[in-house]
């Protein structure tokens, strides 16, 4: 029976069930160095490869990009600090925290919205893994590049890649169901084995391509005001990379075994995001002058390589690491959300399988990418929602309530965090006052042909723009409008 354990609800499943309830001492079992392992893992994907090269094709040179990389990962480290330091401790999840600020119905707009970028992502990126696992094959059995399409044109897969993508999917779902206190097992080994296989690609990439050839002619293109928005693009696009864990950051650091050990957060993750982007633009600057073409994406230069052996293992790099950060940026988070969007039925590893099911099937993310790659745009703007949630947690815990709520009122849908019929005003007026100011500059990033105006330079400092304004207008509201139900005090 202990095999199908955690496939089981407490009897409290009206408002929780088991996994959304505070996590109990003995299952705090994540340390100082499953944090670092955590965020090693979600900061070795092929995403951030690609996302240090994307500075470079809007016009900067690298020495630009990298401050801008460093400046915007150490800022989010500080939200997510802040926000973790809260789940460490009152060892809540975010879709139950988030009750005290947004008020208890009002909530469930900020979780679903978590839970839907959660699923459109996971599928994302399970079919990035199965492009590695393609690579993987055809390294041992060539004859795969030559498997006839079945499917017709318009099925935006072919038949080889719908194999492969099937392949990843069922690797990927057992590793699903391991329980958030031993996954940090999978993360640890990913820390180790990724950076070290990245390392060795990125010595490659120096010694057929030296820096002083493939870097070092590269000068940004950009001058004056134009320069300046890039940078502040670039450093957006940094600290909006990760705005959506600045906000369920407590998904995870509920398991810390004291509250301390979280706070390395804020030291690792600009150390392993500028050190990833690097290798991302050193690689693809080296792609250039060995293949004489821009190769953003890693699996395409595997693709140039002769070497099968070097090309297995590089590709089983990218697929170890695009299953770690699948789990632990995606999946495990929609698996949180869905739990408390239906605790009488859903914990976390029937979450996970719901998550597999809808983002990795229903929502076909092969289609996504064929025929709508404006639409992974929008997806990609949720740090214009992410930001003002982001700010009106930090502003709510650390400011306005002072670090003291109720916890078991969390669970109380009449409880001290009802504010007005379940939803907290101050939280919409935030809302209200940053995320339509942004609407403008997505549409044009969207479709550029339509033109807004010089308003879309408010999306190019989207999160600043949205945690900073959303941060001032709660506190301003909670302050001269207080809801006194939801002050606890000291005793």
């Amino acid at each position: 029976m202990r095999m199908f354990s955690s496939w089981a609800l407490s009897e409290n499943t009206t408002w929780s069930n088991s996994d959304m309830e505070p996590v109990p001492p003995e299952k705090r079992t994540w340390s100082t160095r499953n944090y670092i392992a955590y965020w090693v893992t979600a900061s070795t994907n092929i995403a951030v490869w690609q996302f240090g090269s994307s500075m470079l094709a809007i016009g900067l040179s690298w020495r630009q990009a990298f401050p801008a990389i460093v400046l915007g990962h150490s800022l989010i480290g500080i939200i997510v600090v802040l926000n973790g330091a809260v789940g460490a401790r009152l060892r809540i999840p975010f879709p139950v925290l988030i009750r005290s600020s947004f008020g208890f119905w009002f909530s469930y707009f900020s979780v679903i919205t978590r839970a839907i970028v959660a699923m459109f992502w996971f599928g994302i990126f399970t079919y990035t893994g199965s492009k590695c696992v393609y690579q993987m094959l055809k390294a041992i059995w060539p004859s795969t590049a030559s498997i006839p399409n079945r499917l017709p044109t318009d099925a935006g897969i072919t038949t080889s890649g719908m194999m492969t993508y099937a392949v990843y999917w069922v690797i990927q779902l057992p590793f699903m169901l391991v329980s958030p206190q031993k996954i940090r097992h999978l993360f640890t080994a990913k820390a180790v084995i990724v950076p070290l296989a990245w390392l060795a690609i990125l010595i490659w990439a120096m010694v057929k391509a030296p820096p002083s050839i493939s870097l070092e002619p590269k000068h940004s293109k950009l001058s004056g005001s134009s320069l300046r928005w890039a940078w502040l693009h670039a450093l957006n696009s940094a600290l909006g990379g990760y705005a959506t864990l600045a906000v369920n950051i407590p998904d995870f650091t509920r398991y810390a075994k004291t509250p301390r050990s979280q706070l390395v957060q804020l030291a690792v993750m600009p150390v392993a995001f500028t050190f990833m982007a690097f290798v991302g633009i050193a690689v693809t600057s080296a792609g250039e002058v060995l293949y004489n073409e821009t190769l953003w994406d890693p699996l395409d230069l595997i693709e140039k390589w002769d070497n099968r052996a070097a090309a297995f293992f590089a590709a089983a790099s990218f697929f170890l690491a695009t299953l770690g950060t699948n789990i632990a940026t995606n999946s495990l988070s929609a698996a949180n959300d869905l739990a408390a969007l239906c605790p009488k039925y859903v914990n976390i590893r029937r979450g996970q399988v719901i998550c597999a099911v809808l983002g990795g099937w229903a929502l076909c993310p092969w289609e996504i990418l064929a025929s709508a790659p404006k639409f992974l745009t929008f997806v990609s703007g949720y740090s214009i929602f992410f930001a003002p949630f982001a700010g009106i947690m930090v502003t709510d815990y650390w400011l306005v309530h002072r670090s003291r709520v109720d916890v078991s009122a969390m669970y109380d849908s009449h409880g001290r965090y009802r504010y007005w019929r379940g939803i907290n005003w101050r939280a919409a007026a935030a809302l209200l006052c940053t995320i339509p100011p942004c609407l403008p500059g997505l549409i044009h990033n969207i479709n550029n042909r339509i033109k807004v105006g010089n308003v879309y330079h408010i999306y190019d400092i989207a999160w600043f723009y949205g945690f900073f304004v959303a941060s001032f207008v709660y506190w301003t509201c909670s302050t001269l409008w207080p809801a006194p139900e939801t002050f606890v005090l000291e005793e």
